[in-house]
């Protein structure tokens, strides 16, 4: 994967301008809410087609569609699913059930009656049409700035909607809008914020006003009013039915749009520490005793075992196995316990990217319509109270009966605790990784200076083997995101909503944390890729492995070892080892090696037992 531009303008943002989510200061906020720099997509899988089955849908394929243009179709039991649940809706109302947000009203309108009897009929159908299209129309009014300007994320909450909308009860129209939006490339203008994090009603309603025209989209790229970018897109503004708004907006898209983002980069990110790690071993001369097999298998964590045994790999065939006499028996906490904390933040990484493949195909809706279902399908539903919320079955859901149950699918548990694990992972991973970078100004465990090696007239010409002050600025502000933010019940809407999940902010500090540790591993890389060059010079004999030594003689294409002085750019030598790491992923040079421990199966979403 090549270095994406919406991808580093996030990483920039993050770390200099989103001073709000660590007490920034009010010029940085005001720099925020200012910013008029959209980040458009490159399209570069535009040919490739991603079926949405509701089913089996990976961060991977939300990127896909995301980042690279991917194209999108609904599979045709996706697409009868919808449709069954819309009739069930529409039957349901007609059979006189209450049904939260369509025949009654939502909040603390629950149980205001909205409107009565067949929703079909031409008074009720013109009531909702016109009840609908202006519910639309207002989302153009919801949220607050700044605006999200990364294209690739609203995308991703768009895919995800998409993916997930065909268990809502959705009206045909709408199943198909959101795929003709991301297959024209018409990405509506989005508020960031306004979400309490459990159900992201203002983002969605941004959504919703592009999709009839109102306020403000962009087309390939460039901004316009939404009805002009439908109009040149070719498609026709959406006309709203039944419950469209509520099938549309109650959901955390937004919140799982940042996760799926967040695992992608985090794994560039993990994959290039280790790599970082296993040229700070060899520029350490280290023992390898701490990742040696026997050793790991003394406490058989499988992400740990496994991190450790990808590093050792790296190192086959290196100096490191070698008999040296002047190799201390230890070293420094920080180098030893380095697959230790990579592995734990590896866990927490793919408990989250397991989490999140079940909540994004899955139902996080408000009712929660279930057709195909009886009172035998379950021992609970037989029971007077459960029978009050069954539809028979008719004309308007094609004699299929089912059931509409209100509930609190929408709170987004377990997977916003997930979020806050990695971001707690990635600071715990960051300290040793800022901690092992100092310990190279130490010849106790490097027993050799560069003094010893290079030759005094020309050291001037190689590049600077630390950053300053610089890692240790990067790591007291990633420190600072491994403090959970704190759990909150404001009681809202008349105190019937009374629990917030906070996954936009989580969601942003842990975006924040990978931007912050992939500049730090950068940090960590000038440092090691320095001492193995030290240690390639102490003895010429020296193997290193194949992975660090492609991995160093790319890097000393962008970072050359030897150049006068005057001839340096000027420019921080770390940014431009991040922006190496980011055009050449780490994967370009180690592939292979021990298997992943093996990832979660998905389950399937409405699945009823016999």
């Amino acid at each position: 994967m090549t270095c994406h531009p919406t991808r580093m303008g996030f990483f920039a943002a993050s770390i200099f301008a989103a001073g709000l989510l660590t007490g920034g200061s009010a010029n940085a906020e005001a720099q925020i809410q200012t910013s008029d720099i959209y980040e458009p997509i490159a399209v570069t899988a535009a040919e490739r087609t991603i079926t949405l089955t509701g089913r089996e849908m990976t961060y991977e394929d939300v990127l896909h569609i995301a980042r690279d243009g991917a194209r999108v179709e609904l599979s045709p039991a996706a697409v009868q699913r919808a449709k069954d649940a819309y009739g069930l809706l529409l039957q349901g109302a007609a059979e006189e059930m209450p049904i939260y947000w369509f025949n009654r009203g939502a909040g603390s309108n629950r149980e205001t009656v909205i409107f009565e009897g067949d929703p079909t009929t031409p008074e009720n159908a013109a009531f909702l049409r016109e009840q609908q299209y202006t519910r639309f129309a207002n989302g153009a009014r919801g949220g607050y700035g700044p605006e999200i300007t990364e294209e690739d994320l609203v995308r991703a909450i768009m895919a995800i909607r998409a993916n997930t909308i065909t268990y809502e009860a959705a009206s045909p129209d709408l199943v198909q809008m959101l795929p003709l939006m991301l297959n024209h490339r018409v990405t509506p203008v989005v508020m960031s914020r306004g979400t309490l994090g459990e159900g992201d009603l203002p983002t969605m309603g941004n959504i919703a006003a592009a999709m009839v025209g109102a306020g403000e989209a962009y087309f390939e790229g460039e901004r316009m009013p939404a009805s002009e970018a439908l109009s040149r897109a070719g498609i026709e503004p959406l006309v709203p039915a039944g419950a469209d708004q509520a099938a549309l907006i109650s959901t955390n898209a937004y919140a799982y749009a940042q996760v799926a983002l967040m695992l992608s980069d985090g794994r560039e990110v993990l994959e290039w520490a280790d790599l970082s790690y296993a040229i700070g071993l060899l520029g350490m001369n280290s023992s390898l005793t701490p990742i040696a097999s026997p050793t790991q298998s003394m406490r058989p964590y499988d992400w740990l075992n496994w991190d450790a045994a990808r590093v050792l790999e790296m190192l086959r065939d290196s100096y490191l196995f070698e008999l040296d006499a002047a190799r201390i028996i230890q070293d420094p906490e920080s180098m030893r316990a380095s697959t230790q904390r990579h592995g734990a933040a590896w866990q927490a990484w793919a408990a989250l990217r397991d989490s999140l493949h079940i909540s994004i195909n899955a139902s996080d809706h408000n009712p929660a319509v279930v057709p195909g279902i009886t009172p035998e399908s379950s021992w609970e539903l037989s029971s007077p109270h459960f029978m009050r919320y069954y539809v028979e079955g008719g004309p308007l859901s094609n004699g299929m009966s089912g059931y509409i149950f209100s509930n609190a699918n929408w709170d987004p548990y377990p997977i916003s605790n997930e979020i806050e694990a990695f971001t707690i992972a990635l600071t715990n991973m960051g300290v040793a990784v800022a901690q092992r970078i100092e310990r190279f100004n130490n010849p106790f465990f490097t027993i050799i200076r560069p003094a010893d090696v290079l030759d005094p007239e020309t050291a001037d010409q190689h590049p600077v083997a630390h950053g300053g002050y610089l890692p240790t600025d990067l790591w007291q502000e990633l420190a600072q995101l491994g403090t959970p933010v704190t759990p909150n019940g404001q009681a809202i809407i008349a105190t019937v909503e009374d629990l917030e999940a906070q996954t936009r902010i989580k969601g942003q500090a842990a975006r924040k944390a990978v931007a912050l540790l992939s500049h730090l591993v950068a940090q960590d890389l000038m440092t090691a890729s320095y001492w193995m060059d030290i240690r390639r010079i102490q003895d010429p004999d020296r193997k290193f492995g194949k992975a660090p030594t492609q991995a160093l003689a790319a890097l000393r294409e962008a970072v050359p070892w030897t150049m006068p002085a005057s001839e340096r750019p000027f420019r921080n030598q770390g940014q431009i080892i991040h922006d190496f790491m980011w055009e050449n992923p780490a994967a370009m040079f180690f592939t292979g090696g021990p298997d992943e421990p093996e990832a979660a199966s998905i389950p399937r979403a409405g699945m009823m037992p016999n």
